[in-house]
């Protein structure tokens, strides 16, 4: 099963290389994380591969924080792999005033 939401039009005019990198990623509406394995990388989206567990993402807004990257993105396709895990594709936003807040008021107060 494939699903895919309106990101862009872009259909992936750059390139993708491996980037493999265990990661987190933060919904932004529920800051729910969720761990993920990133599998490849553009200035433009990520591939990322995902358990079994797949809460409700398509055409969610999230941040992920891959080894030395962090990228505000948008879920722009899912696709079921025949093991019963994902193949996650992710969208690269521009970083909102909004968002940018919200990661600086956060940043170093887990734990305190």
């Amino acid at each position: 099963m494939t699903l895919e939401a309106e990101v862009t039009s872009e259909k992936r005019k750059i390139g993708r290389v491996e980037f493999k990198a265990p990661s987190v990623i933060v919904m932004c509406d529920t800051g729910e994380t969720l761990f993920v394995q990133v599998e490849d990388a553009s200035p433009r989206g990520m591939g990322l591969w995902m358990k079994d567990h797949r809460p409700d993402i398509m055409g969610k807004d999230l941040i992920i924080v891959a080894d030395t990257v962090i990228m505000y993105a948008k879920v722009a396709r899912i696709v079921e792999r025949d093991d019963g895990t994902y193949t996650v594709g992710i969208s690269a936003q521009k970083f909102t005033q909004e968002v940018l807040d919200y990661l600086f008021k956060h940043i170093g107060t887990q734990g305190e």
